[in-house]
Parts: C-alpha cells; sequence; structure tokens
C-alpha cells in the first residue's frame, strides 16, 4: 500500500517552491514523510545529520558545500544549526546551487537559524497523510491510527499501536535532547499526557501551571516545545471589532489524532466509541484534515468565542472575505444560535458545518452541511 500513496500533490508544491527560492525547508514532525519526499527529488547531493559519515564529511561545510552544483538536500539540519548562516553565503555566490532542507522543529525551537535565510528560503509544511491520499474509504481508519504513514501503513492495529508507542518513547528521550533541551524525558511525558485532557479546549495556563505544580513561564515552555516540534497545534483567538466579551486564551489541539490516541490507551475504535474524549477527538482530526486541505499556516487560522456562549470553531480570511467551520459529531447537524450570532458579528461570506455522515445539504443560504470527505469541495468557493 506504500507504493500506492506517492503524494504527487506534495512534491509538485514542494517542487514548484524549488524553482522560485534558492532554499526550499520541509519543515514537520519526525517520520511525517519529509525524507520520503526528498528522495523523490532530482537532487545531486544528499546529506543526512543523522548519519555520521554525512556528519564527518562536513566537519569544514564550507569546504565540502561551495564546490557543489545542483540541487543539495540536507536532512534534519536542526543537528547542525551552523549551516544555515553558510548556506546564505553559498547561495548569494553560487547561482548554481539550490537547497532542500528538512527539519522536524520550527523557528521557535531552533533559535536564530530560519531568519538568517530571510528572503532566500521558502517553507513547506508537511503533514502525515490526506484524506485525498489514503482514500474516503479509509477516514476512520486514519482517525483511529493518525496519519504518519507507518503507523496508518501498519499490517494491523497492534503493530500501529506499538509503532506510536515507540515513537513518544524515541521523541521524548533522544530527539527532544537533541535539539538541546534538557527537560526529563518523564516530566514531559506526564506533563503531555495532561495536556491530551484539554484537547480541543481554551487553554488557560496559568489554571494549567497550578494543576501541574509548575510556574506559568514553565507551561509556556513546554507549550512552545511541542508545538514548535510540530506535536501541538495552539489555534489564536480571533478579536474583531465587536462590543463582546470575547476570549483572549489559545485553543489546543494535539496534531496527530493517533498520538492522541496512544496516550490516552486508546487502542481499537471500540475503545474510542466508548471514551470520554470521542467527540474532541473527532474534532481535532477533522480540524487536522480541513488544514491539509486549506493549505494554511497557523497564523492565518483562529476560532472566535464570546463570552455569551457563541462561537466558531475556525475562522480564517481569503479573497478579501470572511469564513467560517463548525465541527459537530453527530448524525444531522442544525442550525444554532451561535451560527446565526457568527455570521452576523464576523461577517462570514459562508459557514461549514463539518460532520462524519455522507451527505452534504444547506442550511441556510450561507451555511452548508458538510461530510468530512468532502472537505475540498470548500475550494470551489
Amino acid at each position: 500500500m506504500a507504493k500506492l500513496i506517492k503524494r504527487n500533490l506534495d512534491l509538485q508544491n514542494i517542487q514548484k517552491l524549488i524553482n522560485s527560492f534558492p532554499v526550499t525547508a520541509i519543515i514537520g514532525s519526525r517520520q511525517c514523510g519529509k525524507t520520503f519526499l526528498a528522495r523523490r527529488m532530482r537532487y545531486k547531493h544528499y546529506f543526512d545529520m543523522e548519519n555520521p559519515r554525512d556528519v564527518a564529511s562536513l566537519t569544514n561545510a564550507q569546504l565540502a558545500l561551495e564546490g557543489l552544483k545542483g540541487l543539495i538536500v540536507i536532512d534534519e539540519i536542526q543537528r547542525m544549526p551552523e549551516l544555515f548562516a553558510l548556506l546564505r553565503y553559498l547561495v548569494d555566490t553560487n547561482k548554481q546551487q539550490k537547497y532542500l532542507i528538512l527539519g522536524s522543529a520550527g523557528p521557535n525551537v531552533v533559535k536564530r537559524t530560519f531568519e538568517s535565510l530571510t528572503g532566500r528560503i521558502a517553507h513547506y509544511q508537511l503533514g502525515g497523510f490526506s484524506i485525498a491520499e489514503v482514500g474516503k474509504k479509509n477516514i476512520k481508519k486514519m482517525w483511529l491510527t493518525g496519519c504518519y504513514p507507518k503507523a496508518f501503513l501498519a499490517k494491523n492495529l497492534q503493530e500501529s499501536f506499538l509503532w506510536r508507542e515507540n515513537y513518544i518513547s524515541t521523541f521524548l528521550e533522544r530527539d527532544i535532547p537533541q535539539l538541546g533541551i534538557n527537560i526529563p524525558a518523564q516530566t514531559l511525558r506526564k506533563f503531555w499526557l495532561m495536556l491530551s485532557h484539554y484537547h480541543g479546549q481554551i487553554m488557560n495556563y496559568s489554571e494549567f501551571a497550578r494543576s501541574f505544580g509548575v510556574s506559568d513561564m514553565t507551561v509556556r515552555k513546554y507549550i512552545d516545545i511541542l508545538e514548535g516540534t510540530f506535536m501541538l497545534r495552539i489555534i489564536q483567538p480571533w478579536h474583531n471589532n465587536t462590543k463582546k466579551r470575547l476570549t483572549k486564551h489559545p485553543k489546543m489541539y494535539l496534531r496527530d489524532s493517533g498520538i492522541f490516541h496512544s496516550l490516552l490507551s486508546i487502542e481499537t475504535a471500540k475503545q474510542l466509541s466508548v471514551h470520554n474524549k470521542l467527540g474532541a477527538s473527532w474534532e481535532g482530526f477533522a480540524l487536522e484534515c480541513v488544514v491539509k486541505s486549506l493549505g494554511k499556516q497557523d497564523q492565518e487560522l483562529f476560532f472566535w468565542h464570546a463570552h455569551a456562549w457563541a462561537e466558531l470553531d475556525l475562522f480564517w480570511q481569503s479573497k478579501g472575505k470572511n469564513w467560517g467551520i463548525e465541527f459537530k459529531y453527530c448524525d444531522a447537524p442544525i442550525i444554532t444560535k451561535s451560527m446565526r450570532i457568527a455570521i452576523k458579528d464576523l461577517n462570514l461570506a459562508h459557514v461549514w458545518v463539518i460532520y462524519p455522515g455522507n451527505k452534504k445539504y444547506p442550511l441556510d443560504k450561507n451555511i452548508t452541511v458538510l461530510p468530512l470527505a468532502c472537505v475540498s469541495a470548500i475550494w470551489q468557493y
């Protein structure tokens, strides 16, 4: 099955960036498919910073790289952050070079790195599989196992769960320390587990800090680490010029539903169906599917929550208009007072109500109920 999922859309989008920029960065969590895509590019040279031989060959990086031509791939570049400043010099002085760099941590974790390439670099954030790649018939399976290729493509649910358990351990015990972050693995695991119980909720850092027994600053630090390594998605609230009291705290989701289920020890669809986090799990999974379909960056997506119990799960602006999405884990969504308030206060051109059913139907002239399997229909507006 792995050979059938070629991720051609990602390949096309990355190639467009390579054609236009001297440096292209594919960033995303470990094991999401960055290396698989890079290996399919027409590169001339490939350096893997997890390969001791390649690391040794770059001991004198300027000498090793400046004479090369064509597309040069550097995998897991965050393990050698001093390369960023050198790449700026190399692409400015050698127009025959282009670089494709792969990283498992964002700029807020690998400090003072990507900024040195401002104006020369394009970023492509890669996640796991999308609905378009696995097919509509596999949505429920992907919800349970998550979107990581090895978790989804495992022979059975037992192997998938085992892979995810080991992924979590390796991430905490090896990947985090390699980023120069000195937090005991057990402490961060406990923190991550506590966060899983806030999945899909508005985060009050002070309240969470009291529950965990640490300072607000420590909570923010740990969350920044998990967000910067693509384990968490933080959605900021949208503040418009209304007189309503609006929530100012962000909303937090674990990005991968399979990792979320592993943290909660959910191994099967039956266990998930009776779990008290069922609705929150589906909302987070649906959110990730929509984000992949929209192709939006985190800073372009918001939620809206007024203290008078009016809210909107997802808000963004495009083509000069405002748009919104509500996620409903139910059989037949209906119009709510909250939707009407959001449409009026936010001047929304359209609201989609995403649900797990299979029938698309209108609720009003600017409200449409849409199956999760059909999220690509949003592109038509």
